[in-house]
């Protein structure tokens, strides 16, 4: 599950993430990454991490406040946003009315709550894949990834996998270099793992 050779990983700081635990997935991947804000260190990394957890108008915030809102648009390496963090590469999002990176096209719309799908959406959840991309080379389709979020972007072009939650939805997007997942990979075992090196391969 390892990847073949050591990269120069950097992750954002700044989301509200528990980055020890992003940190410890890719160490099992006998990778180390680093977390920071600075600008300079994120253009020069090979692969860029944005995680995110909370609310979209606060992350925003945190990025406006160290410059990093202008920095992410620019990146031309591989960037990978977990969970919040792919919501922060869409265009907005409904929480909050906010405005959103805008790298990767797209809106974040609440699910509506009932009595069989409670928001927010907490648990294990099956993806399904599409076209084959490369982010899920050797993942199952109906394996098991951790969500836990109560905004979701709706199935679009950009859609790399989907899951299901009384309406389908985009659990993973793919535009350009900027990817995203909306579960947590680094609390999805095996399958999760598989996935963070899938993008160790970008």
């Amino acid at each position: 599950m390892s990847a073949n050779a050591r990269r120069d990983i950097v992750i954002i700081d700044g989301c509200g993430a528990n980055l020890a635990s992003l940190q410890f997935a890719l160490q099992r991947l006998d990778q180390e990454a680093e977390v920071t804000k600075d600008a300079a260190r994120i253009r020069d990394a090979e692969l860029v991490l944005l995680p995110g957890v909370g609310a979209a108008g606060y992350a925003m915030a945190q990025l406006r406040e160290s410059g990093l809102d202008a920095v992410v648009p620019t990146l031309r390496q591989p960037v990978l946003g977990i969970c919040l963090g792919m919501q922060l590469l869409l265009e907005g999002s409904d929480e909050d009315n906010t405005q959103c990176l805008g790298v990767v096209p797209g809106r974040c719309e609440r699910f509506e709550p009932s009595a069989e799908m409670p928001t927010p959406h907490m648990g294990w959840n099956r993806l399904r894949p599409v076209d084959n991309h490369p982010l899920f080379a050797n993942v199952d389709d109906g394996a098991h990834c951790y969500f836990v979020h109560s905004f979701a972007a709706s199935f679009s072009e950009q859609t790399a996998a989907w899951s299901d939650y009384g309406v389908r939805f985009a659990a993973a997007v793919s535009y350009k270099n900027f990817h995203g997942v909306q579960f947590h990979p680094e609390r999805s075992g095996k399958t999760g793992a598989q996935i963070l090196a899938n993008f160790l391969t970008f």
